[in-house]
């Protein structure tokens, strides 16, 4: 039996903190601890490579989590949590979860693709509130 899109969703909040940490490690390899632990009243330190990366894909997971928030939790208050709405839950999860090491490896064509399973699972999301 295929997880609930509430399911789905509590997975993709902790795949949000989850990737928190990981971009917040990223950026500790390049920046130190003495950076993080700073009032940083300075410049932001330019990360560049993994950490780089890390941070675009968090940016990139902000954007449209609040939508697949909002969308999950309308379907489920007015009843519309049918198949379609899981389905396009479990896509967004998993697309999100791809998402992170392809970009972390550089991955470009490969990152795009999985962005967009992530974008589809999203539409149906909605499209199961029409």
């Amino acid at each position: 039996m295929m997880p609930s899109s509430l399911v789905w969703l509590s997975f993709t909040l902790v795949l949000a903190v989850v990737q928190l940490f990981l971009t917040s490690a990223a950026c500790r390899r390049q920046d130190g601890v003495q950076w993080a632990t700073s009032n940083r009243d300075g410049e932001a330190p330019r990360y560049t490579g993994v950490a780089a990366r890390m941070r675009r894909a968090q940016a990139n997971f902000q954007e449209t989590l609040p939508i697949f928030i909002g969308a999950v939790l309308v379907a489920h208050v007015a009843g519309r949590d049918g198949s379609l709405v899981t389905w396009g839950a479990g896509l967004y999860f998993l697309g999100r979860l791809a998402y992170i090491p392809a970009y972390a490896l550089g991955l470009g064509s490969i990152r795009s693709l999985i962005w967009g399973v992530s974008m589809i699972g999203l539409f149906l999301v909605l499209g199961g509130l029409i």
